[in-house]
């Protein structure tokens, strides 16, 4: 494919350094960040010295933790809005 002055393979390579950037984006988003909590903020239990130096930031229990991530895996849809999609106009 012509590129102009860009030399061959140079478009890809922007898009892949945007995946990159993205994806490194996203894995720094879903950190706990901050300082964290000596109680959880579900339940109200301690959280364990070695969790919170674990997970910096962290503000859940790990019982309450894997609450949220059992309910989650559950229903991956919960939270999102697809009303207004094309897909479920047609269907």
């Amino acid at each position: 494919m012509a590129g102009g002055w860009a030399r061959d393979g140079a478009v890809q390579d922007q898009i892949d350094a945007s995946i990159e950037d993205e994806l490194k984006r996203m894995a720094a988003r879903r950190q706990p960040v901050g300082e964290s909590a000596h109680e959880c903020v579900e339940c109200g239990e301690p959280i364990a010295e070695a969790r919170r130096q674990a997970l910096p930031g962290v503000k859940l229990c790990r019982d309450c933790a894997e609450e949220r991530d059992a309910a989650r895996a559950r229903n991956p849809r919960a939270g999102i809005n697809r009303r207004g999609s094309k897909d479920s106009q047609l269907k």
